[in-house]
């Protein structure tokens, strides 16, 4: 996949994530979360010409860019990310803490992504 289809991707469950949670679908709108962050995440990869095929290596990369960018919301954002990857499976989150976190992955997708909007001439 390339580093344009990765950021499509990473807006598509961005949104899908807040149908699931209005709908009641905690879960599934976990999981999405967890993909876009990824999805974000690969694309900046991409565009640097490396590859990320480890959950291990993700976390790495994140704590890089938060590095290099001087960003620490980076990091700690990928790893709010991390948490509703785990609740997908274990369905351990509260209301606030999902409340909070969404908005976490979702400043992280920003960061990490062009905007997606056409420039204004």
């Amino acid at each position: 996949m390339d580093s344009k289809k990765h950021v499509e991707t990473a807006r598509e469950f961005l949104e899908a994530s807040d149908r699931e949670f209005e709908a009641g679908e905690v879960l599934q709108a976990s999981e999405k979360l967890w993909g876009a962050a990824t999805h974000a995440l690969m694309a900046v990869m991409r565009e640097e010409g490396q590859d990320i095929g480890t959950h291990k290596a993700l976390g790495r990369a994140a704590e890089r860019l938060a590095a290099e960018r001087g960003d620490p919301l980076i990091g700690s954002s990928f790893g709010v990310a991390e948490k509703f990857h785990a609740n997908f499976y274990h369905a351990f989150m509260e209301y606030d803490e999902i409340e909070r976190g969404r908005w976490y992955v979702r400043e992280f997708v920003e960061r990490l992504l062009p905007d997606p909007s056409p420039a204004i001439e």
